[in-house]
């Protein structure tokens, strides 16, 4: 009977843990240096914190399901993202076609002056 109700229990909850997935976007992820990005930024670096740098500028996210959300100016931006391997693809908000960006590792720490932006929403 238990064996029974644990099968049971497991077929339910694999499709949820599937749907479920955690991806790991963290990371320093640079954009193929023959792509066009009208002036966006050729490195990003994403960190647990939710924050992320290029250049001089810092950014809050958030990650939910197979969007991200992005602090722009005050106002969340919002982007469908895939990862796959080691490439993330982000498209949709305000880019005009999607932006493949590869992993070139880990992560580097957040400057000490660089302040995360306000969470727009609280």
């Amino acid at each position: 009977m238990i064996e029974r109700y644990l099968t049971m229990l497991c077929f339910c909850v694999a499709p949820a843990a599937r749907a479920q997935k955690h991806v790991d976007i963290t990371g320093t992820w640079r954009v193929d240096a023959g792509a066009d990005t009208r002036n966006g930024p050729r490195e990003v670096i994403i960190r647990a914190d939710s924050s992320a740098s290029w250049g001089k500028e810092t950014v809050r996210w958030r990650l939910k399901n197979d969007m991200i959300s992005i602090v722009l100016g005050g106002e969340w931006e919002t982007y469908h993202v895939k990862v796959k391997d080691a490439s993330l693809t982000l498209s949709g908000g305000d880019l005009q076609k999607p932006v493949t960006l590869r992993k070139a590792g880990p992560p580097t720490p957040r400057p000490p002056n660089a302040k995360i932006p306000d969470d727009p929403d609280h």
